[in-house]
């Protein structure tokens, strides 16, 4: 049995991931926390994916396992791409789901063109190989003006796909895990993992 852990304390993404990966064949996926103390990985790279490898790099040194790490951006045309790499910080260090949420609305109000879309780049590093590689996946949308649904996480109270003229927390955890931008990033991962675990 091949463990795969997650880079991640976030509990709501630990859950989507479970799911994601659930058919890969002979694994277990465990999250970081689980494993006992880890060193605190310093987000700082300029894009989503050095965010991303840097992550997976640094917990898969400390516990010597293969580990999934992913970083996920928010991109607002009318904010000039803003908040970007900064999406889970962009009301401050200790903001909750709900102050990003409010923030980005405020900083929307009156805007009429509200194109915006979601991007996770998802990282996988093997310290027993070296191997390392990224996968990203893509939500296009746009912002809604008020918040809609009491489902998910994050800013999904304020994103909507016009494809299913639905708000991302009016779907449920299935609904959502169809067509996701970490959905599509995991799906990408579950296939690369697939191919490797089975080397």
């Amino acid at each position: 049995m091949r463990k795969i852990v997650l880079a991640t304390g976030n509990a709501d993404k630990v859950r989507e991931m479970r799911r994601l990966f659930a058919d890969l064949p002979a694994s277990e996926v465990v999250p970081a926390s689980e494993l006992g103390p880890l060193p605190e990985v310093v987000e700082d790279g300029e894009t989503l994916a050095e965010n991303a490898l840097k992550k997976a790099r640094e917990i898969a040194a400390a516990c010597g396992e293969l580990c999934v790490a992913d970083d996920t951006g928010l991109e607002v045309d009318a904010l000039d791409g803003a908040p970007g790499i900064y999406a889970a910080r962009y009301a401050g260090a200790d903001a909750s789901y709900q102050d990003n949420c409010v923030k980005l609305l405020a900083e929307m109000e009156g805007v009429v063109e509200r194109r915006a879309c979601f991007r996770t780049v998802m990282a996988v590093v093997d310290p027993s190989t070296g191997f390392e590689k990224t996968v990203d996946g893509l939500l296009e949308g746009s912002i809604l003006e008020a918040a809609r649904g009491d489902r998910g996480f994050g800013y999904d109270p304020v994103f909507y796909v016009p494809a299913l003229d639905r708000g991302l927390a009016e779907m449920t955890i299935d609904e959502k895990n169809q067509i996701s931008h970490r959905a599509l990033a995991a799906r990408a991962m579950a296939e690369l993992l697939g191919e490797y675990l089975a080397q």
